[in-house]
């Protein structure tokens, strides 16, 4: 029987608070973890996706709040009505669900025994076990750790945000006067954080945190120091992880970013995490130690934290595990054959992550090699840690080609990757554009011009999704590889502007295809609602079908309350935040809700407007908050091709009769399960969009 989960967001006369309506979102990924029809190893890993996301909700949102407190009036961000009230329903929310996760790891862990596999600590071992983690200790982890002695350092060392740490109590049972503290930094980020020991017996699987190594261990590095008594609890701290920066895009964003960097290690404390079983002595001892206070989120919770690791347990201890089929690639494009040629008789739409990433990387090597091309310009927000895209765009370059690349190095927690990324295409000879003063570049575009027979020829492509094959294996986005000569037109005129950007927009003020932020987006999505409302006050067939992640933005939502109450049809696929209110009584029964939690993270914006039989389909990188409207580059394109236009349909269609992964979005967000009505045909949208697209026939 699946979960039903209490309310957690009350709403005011308008809105619902964002903050409070992401954590309802967390809860929905905390229903995956408590589900018994799900697979223990997804269970466990989407613990850990909602430990992660907590974490960064803490370093992002809360030390906002946090900061509008501090500063008032005078903040420089965008306040919300009440932050103290919301930081206190955010804790009385976090508390809730932290008792809520503690209790389903436990429930996980019995299944898990069920089927023969055990996480061991240090003081459930055998002998062979005992002396396995000996040996794994002085080979591997007793040269990654520096035990500190907290008493004796006369400043406090720096706890790292995402680390984890062991607090330590020594003591010596014949002398009460021998007692001392301890820290030890848990070496996760070279060493793995689970270790697959010897089995214990027949068909066993034995499982030992690298903590609990460390623990059993703690006599071999204290025991010379005449302590026989060893207490370890685990703690964490989060901190403010938003980075002070000068808008400002010039040669010393370099020098601001690294600068933010730093300080964003020293960031103040905006969580305190600590095992609850804790000595209090210890307790009282670093939370002053640490300068913490009650405001500062102190927070009881189990004996392991950073959960986020439990995202990559091991699958191998499961016999039944069988992960989802593979990516295929698509038909139009399967290897071997010449995509841009393909592109010259059709338009052709990626769908991950069911369509394999690989047909992105294979048209810019194909446009690195080819003879004819001139130049490709593309724009890069997160790209993965050994980049494909990357190493195809430096080919390019050895290849004599024109190669631009707008990389955005305030992409959220990857600043540094980018800031190495950048030294990287630069020493190969990549021309790197930085930025826009005031505004992140999120747009997901590439132009690739070709000369041949005198004739320009120009290819592209527009995403839903970052350009990196390693999330494109799990999240959903869309990607439309055209030719088209009015959207190849605008991507030339918003990389023209991101090339020498001017205050007032001129280059981008040009498009004449692409709603682009932050000059048109949002009024052009209001005119495309508006002429849904006049053709419902005309008594004519009005809808509208809105997919993304959050939705925020009070101008939409209200548009949006407008149409409803003229009688358009809303139905909306909100993974994430949703602000709106899905049900007042002037409404009736014209908005529909749902959210989508499932193996996949649904990431793409579609958006949908019935234009009076004349559908108009768009997809974009943004989704509808102020920050993406207002404050970043963002682009949206319309899908010209029928054919296309009709599989995004479909698989909208799909996802919104999905009855097994999806959940109510109601005031109260209480994430309800869509209820499967007698009779009706069970349909996971997953699975049955694999299938539909695997099936699909497409013409040449």
């Amino acid at each position: 029987m699946k979960n039903r989960s209490t309310p957690l967001v009350k709403s005011n006369k308008q809105t619902i608070v964002r903050d409070l309506s992401w954590l309802a979102f967390n809860e929905r990924v905390l229903q995956e973890a408590k589900d018994p029809s799900v697979h223990l190893h997804d269970r466990l890993r989407f613990l850990g996706i909602f430990s992660n996301n907590l974490d960064e909700f803490f370093r992002v949102r809360v030390a906002t709040l946090n900061k509008m407190i501090r500063l008032g009036k005078a903040a420089k961000v965008h306040m919300e009505a009440n932050p103290e009230k919301i930081l206190r329903q955010i804790q009385e929310t976090v508390i809730s669900q932290q008792t809520s996760f503690d209790e389903t790891y436990e429930d996980i862990i019995r299944e898990m025994e069920k089927g023969g596999i055990f996480m061991k600590n240090e003081k459930q071992l055998s002998r062979k076990q005992k002396e396995f983690i000996k040996i794994y200790f002085d080979e591997k982890v007793r040269t990654q750790i520096v035990p500190l002695m907290i008493e004796s350092i006369p400043q406090m060392p720096l706890l790292r945000d995402k680390s984890i740490y062991l607090a330590c109590v020594l003591g010596n049972t014949s002398n009460p006067m021998l007692q001392r503290y301890a820290l030890i930094e848990i070496p996760t980020k070279v060493l793995p954080r689970f270790v697959i020991l010897p089995p214990d017996g027949d068909n066993e699987k034995d499982i030992i945190l690298l903590e609990d190594i460390i623990r059993f261990n703690l006599p071999y590095l204290f025991a010379p120091f005449g302590f026989n008594r060893f207490l370890s609890y685990i703690i964490k701290v989060t901190r403010d992880a938003e980075l002070e920066i000068e808008n400002e895009v010039s040669t010393n964003v370099i020098t601001e970013l690294e600068k933010g960097l730093k300080n964003r290690k020293k960031g103040r404390a905006t969580r305190f995490i600590y095992d609850r079983s804790i000595d209090p002595g210890l307790l009282d001892y670093l939370i002053k130690r640490l300068t913490l206070t009650k405001k500062d989120n102190l927070i009881a919770g189990g004996r392991i934290h950073n959960f986020k690791d439990f995202m990559s347990f091991p699958s191998s201890v499961f016999q039944d595990f069988h992960p989802r089929p593979r990516a295929f690639v698509h038909p139009l494009l399967q290897q071997p054959c010449r995509i841009m040629e393909v592109l010259e008789q059709r338009d052709v739409m990626l769908h991950m992550p069911y369509h394999s990433f690989d047909s992105v990387i294979d048209l810019l090597r194909e446009a690195a090699i080819d003879p004819f091309v001139q130049s490709i310009k593309i724009t890069c927000y997160r790209l993965a840690k050994d980049s494909k895209i990357v190493n195809a765009l430096i080919n390019a370059v050895r290849n004599g080609k024109q190669v631009t690349v707008m990389l955005e190095l305030r992409a959220r927690f990857d600043e540094e990757a980018n800031l190495m990324w950048k030294e990287r295409l630069e020493e190969e000879g990549v021309k790197v554009v930085l930025g826009v003063p005031d505004m992140k570049v999120h747009a997901k575009l590439c132009v690739i011009k070709k000369r041949e027979f005198n004739k320009t020829k120009q290819y592209g492509f527009v995403s839903t999704g970052n350009l990196n094959e390693n999330t494109a294996q799990y999240y959903g986005d869309h990607c439309l590889l055209t030719t088209n000569r009015n959207i190849l037109a605008d991507i030339n005129r918003i990389f023209n502007f991101l090339e020498n950007p001017t205050p007032k927009f001129d280059a981008m003020r040009q498009c004449r295809t692409l709603p682009v932020a932050p000059l048109n987006m949002r009024r052009h999505f209001m005119m495309q609602i508006d002429k849904e409302i006049k053709n419902a006050r005309k008594k004519k067939k009005a809808f509208i079908i809105l997919k993304m992640n959050s939705l925020v933005d009070p101008e939409l939502i209200n548009k949006i309350y407008e149409a409803a109450r003229a009688g358009v049809k809303i139905k909306l696929i909100v993974r994430g935040i949703c602000g709106a209110i899905t049900q007042q009584k002037s409404f009736k029964n014209n908005i529909e809700a749902i959210s989508i939690i499932d193996e996949y993270l649904e990431h793409a914006r579609v958006f949908v407007f019935h234009n009076d039989g004349k559908p108009l389909v768009y997809i974009s990188s943004a989704d509808w908050m102020v920050r993406n409207l207002d404050h970043r580059v963002e682009a949206a394109t319309p899908i010209y091709d029928k054919e296309i236009q009709q599989e995004l349909m479909d698989i909208l269609n799909i996802q919104l009769a999905e009855n097994v992964k999806g959940r109510i979005l109601d005031n109260e967000q209480k994430n309800a399960y869509v209820q499967r009505h007698e009779h009706e045909a069970e349909v996971r949208s997953q699975i049955a969009i694999y299938d539909y697209l695997l099936s699909k026939q497409y013409k040449h």
